[in-house]
């Protein structure tokens, strides 16, 4: 609970400040005033000033806005920003005095910063190797962690360690990203094939609900393959006699199926003699080595444990250059763009339930979810949170970025702006639509728990 806590406080926070960042920074650049940079709607928790612009952090932790002079009051907004700011206002720099050009540069710059954001994380986590698993040539599964499958797909809790996935609705599998894929993208229900067993396991998942899905493949973890690609001088390992290319066979007697099968056992074993196989070339090879002793101590409960460390690295797929990296980046990016545009018209085209919907809940589970799998998959995830919310953002409701931007093509096709009183009476709607949503997505978020709880 209190990871996914910091998680949910940490994906929040960034995407908030990486959304408004962008506007603060395009309104400076055009010359625009801004009164007010706020994290959070509401009045401040944590407040300072410094020149002309103050900065908050406030309660309501859902959202946040840059107050710009000109545009501060307008509509129910002004009560959720926190009233009027006591900076002295300069009508000279005024939003609504800029040229069109650079009110549209401001208005879409919030989207911008999030699009690039989650760009930046994917080339980066690309760069890096930690991407993900979806390159790893297996599809048998490590583990399912069974207390953080979605309830819609329960039925995954059926698979054991060492189970292979060859086919999802008939389609073949090879790699642990053409399975991702698959769960996320392909029309449902989902039968998901496994080697050896004669009946297919069946997930009434309909393609539209993108949050199970994704919470699905968060609760799988690939098996990765039991070889030693790297040996660090000085370890237990090198003075064993493991060498880079060995395939490990065996522990003690018992049968290595993954990487984590002999990575669990070497850290439940500091101090203690492992009786190791490897395969060798053509040839098995018999070999002992004693983990040596480490601590650690847990950064949440300060608990310090012992554990074993070996000192030797599985083969991992292999880290792109930047080039490279930058092309996986702007891929990532644009499928899950894709992804969300599709629920999106499957939503307005009544082929997508409003049940479907997830808020702030669902959001702070997975995000616990990612956590939990490791850092690669937490940042993958925050930056698809990011392309999320650019998108919405450009959806043409008053109140939103796009609605802002509607009012602007209005301008630019009129010549004159709409009447202020218009843009009010519109804003209003605008905010109890986007209410609205938030209430349904909220609500259905409860219902979804309160059917995990009850099994249901």
């Amino acid at each position: 609970m209190l990871l996914t806590l910091a998680a949910f406080a940490v994906v929040l926070g960034v995407l908030i400040f990486v959304h408004e960042a962008g506007h603060f920074m395009a309104a400076k650049a055009v010359g625009i005033q801004v009164l007010r940079f706020s994290l959070g709607f509401g009045r401040p928790v944590v407040s300072f000033r410094r020149g002309e612009t103050e900065y908050w952090i406030s309660w309501i932790p859902f959202g946040g806005y840059v107050k710009m002079a000109g545009v501060e009051d307008e509509g129910p907004a002004g009560a959720l920003e926190g009233g009027k700011s006591p900076v002295p206002v300069d009508p000279a720099r005024a939003f609504d005095r800029k040229p069109l050009w650079a009110r549209f540069v401001v208005v879409l710059a919030g989207v911008t910063m999030n699009a690039v954001f989650a760009f930046a994380v994917y080339s980066g986590l690309a760069f890096a190797g930690a991407l993900g698993p979806e390159s790893i040539a297996t599809t048998q599964v490590d583990s399912v962690v069974v207390s953080e499958l979605p309830p819609r797909a329960g039925a995954l809790a059926a698979l054991r360690r060492g189970d292979r996935i060859t086919a999802v609705n008939g389609d073949s599998v090879r790699t642990w990203g053409d399975l991702r894929l698959k769960l996320v993208n392909t029309p449902g229900p989902l039968r998901v094939s496994v080697a050896g067993r004669a009946d297919p396991i069946v997930l009434d998942v309909p393609e539209t609900d993108t949050t199970t899905r994704y919470g699905m493949v968060l609760a799988l973890s690939p098996a990765l393959p039991p070889v030693i690609a790297r040996v660090q001088a000085g370890s237990a390992g090198e003075q064993a006699g493991f060498k880079p290319g060995d395939r490990i066979l065996t522990v003690d007697g018992v049968t290595v199926q993954s990487w984590q099968d002999f990575a669990r056992t070497a850290r439940s074993s500091p101090g203690r003699e492992l009786a190791v196989e490897v395969l060798r070339g053509a040839g098995r090879v018999s070999l002992r080595v004693v983990p040596q002793r480490r601590e650690e101590k847990d950064s949440v409960t300060k608990e310090v444990r012992s554990f074993g460390f070996v000192g030797v690295g599985p083969l991992l797929v292999p880290r792109p250059g930047a080039l490279g990296a930058t092309r996986i980046g702007w891929q990532e990016t644009r499928d899950r763009a894709a992804l969300i545009l599709g629920f999106l018209a499957k939503f307005v085209t009544g082929k997508a339930s409003p049940r479907e919907l997830g808020g702030p809940l669902l959001i702070g589970q997975i995000s616990g979810q990612a956590a939990r799998v490791g850092l690669g998959t937490f940042l993958g995830f925050m930056a698809f949170l990011s392309v999320n919310l650019a998108i919405l953002n450009l959806l043409p409701i008053p109140i939103l970025d796009g609605g802002q931007a509607a009012f602007l093509v209005a301008e630019a096709v009129r010549r004159k702006p709409l009447p202020l009183e218009l843009r009010l009476r519109l804003t209003q709607i605008g905010f109890v639509v986007l209410l609205g949503i938030m209430i349904l997505a909220t609500s259905n978020d409860i219902l979804r728990w309160l059917g995990h709880v009850f099994g249901r």
